[in-house]
């Protein structure tokens, strides 16, 4: 791959994503696929004036390993130095950047309920100090190719091959242009003009239909607000958390859903693949599940903990999007949320309340935004997905048409 394109790639994950500021301290984590890539982030972040950088590598093999071999006692444990980490991290709030590159199938046939135990144990303790930390810090997901991941989404390619080309799509989708930055701007001010128009519907409900058998109403609060794009943190930073992201979403009211939703895309979840699946939500819970592949792990991540079966996020992403029209299956939520309209279990995001900063974490939970230790996006959107919009008057307004926006 061009390197001045790779270095265009890193400037802008470190300014437009992360938008490091001077005096930041800021944490990259990263898969062992891509270590040149993650010296030049680093630099980057370096020359935005960032404090100090810290960069902490992963590897499916290893964590297959801990499952294998560790006990679940010792698995679930928190480690004193560990929480020690959580609560300078609350102090201090770095910028956050995660490159993911991991196999969508790397951890395949492991304990997946021996996995999910000890996560949510852990999860617990952490808890506290993500939701302290909520909104207040600067945060920003990207990719990078791994082997394998790029093995799974090109088995025709030699590895080196397979390689380039997830590259190459990689960088196309992010909009890694001679001036991506630039190009960013652009596409931060489109998705807003769209924000402001879904904020002055006075929205109540979502209703999806498409022909595969979706027919779902979602509800939303009165408080409710559609973001997309860049968001500005407590602090006054805009960052943009996800690159690439073409979507605009919102968080629904807890309890407010009725109905059938089907996938339509696979979903990687822990390291294996959920695929033809359909949720049936009563009173806003999903009450049954379905799968032609991984059943028992959909089960898993409903019943993470109580707000697990509940909606989190309600995103909008037309079908004819650049992600979409690349006519690629990344098999890795970052892009396949951002090809398709999608929904999300678990957590909602308290910045999807209007005035969000002037109330408390509670506050915003008793008006409707869920809690969970999970957030796990899946793919709903179709060629004939329908989208309408109640407003609080009972009047229904065109949102999405065969799959793309109507307005």
């Amino acid at each position: 791959m061009e390197q001045q394109r790779l270095q265009n790639y890193a400037k802008l994950i470190a300014q437009t994503g992360g938008n490091v500021q001077a005096g930041q301290e800021v944490f990259i984590y990263a898969q062992l696929d891509q270590p040149k890539f993650v010296e030049m982030l680093t630099e980057e972040c370096y020359k935005c004036g960032a404090a100090r950088v810290f960069v902490e590598w992963a590897h499916q093999n290893l964590t297959r390993l801990h499952v294998n071999y560790v006990t679940e006692e010792r698995l679930s444990g928190v480690e004193p130095y560990e929480e020690a980490k959580w609560n300078w991290q609350k102090e201090n709030l770095p910028v956050k950047i995660y490159l993911l590159s991991e196999d969508p199938d790397g951890l395949n046939g492991i304990d997946q309920a021996k996995f999910s135990k000890a996560s949510q144990k852990r999860n617990k303790v952490f808890k506290p100090y993500r939701d302290a930390m909520e909104n207040k810090y600067q945060w920003c997901i990207a990719a990078v190719p791994g082997v394998d991941w790029a093995k799974k989404m090109f088995p025709d390619l030699s590895a080196e091959e397979g390689v380039e080309r997830l590259w190459q799509a990689i960088l196309d989708v992010s909009r890694v242009t001679d001036d991506p930055i630039k190009a960013w701007d652009e596409h931060n001010a489109d998705l807003l003009a769209r924000c402001n128009y879904l904020n002055g519907l006075g929205l109540r409900q979502l209703h999806y239909t498409a022909s595969n058998g979706t027919d779902l109403t979602v509800g939303l609060m009165e408080e409710a607000l559609f973001l997309g794009g860049g968001e500005t943190s407590l602090l006054g930073h805009y960052f943009n958390p996800n690159i690439p992201s073409e979507e605009v979403f919102t968080t629904p009211k807890k309890g407010q859903a009725e109905g059938v939703v089907y996938s339509s895309k696979p979903l990687s979840y822990r390291g294996e693949v959920i695929d033809e699946f359909s949720i049936r939500f009563e009173k806003g819970k999903a009450v049954e599940v379905h799968a032609k592949v991984g059943e028992d792990l959909l089960k898993e991540l409903i019943g993470m903990d109580e707000g697990a079966a509940y909606l989190g996020e309600c995103a909008l992403v037309p079908y004819d999007s650049p992600i979409r029209n690349s006519e690629l299956l990344f098999y890795n939520t970052l892009f396949d949320e951002n090809a398709a309209c999608h929904l999300a279990l678990g957590m909602g995001f308290t910045n999807c309340v209007k005035d969000f900063e002037h109330r408390t974490l509670e506050e915003c939970r008793a008006l409707g935004v869920n809690d969970s230790i999970v957030h796990e996006d899946f793919m709903i959107g179709t060629v004939d997905l329908s989208i309408d919009g109640i407003d609080q008057d009972g009047n229904t307004i065109a949102i999405f048409r065969n799959g793309n926006w109507a307005f």
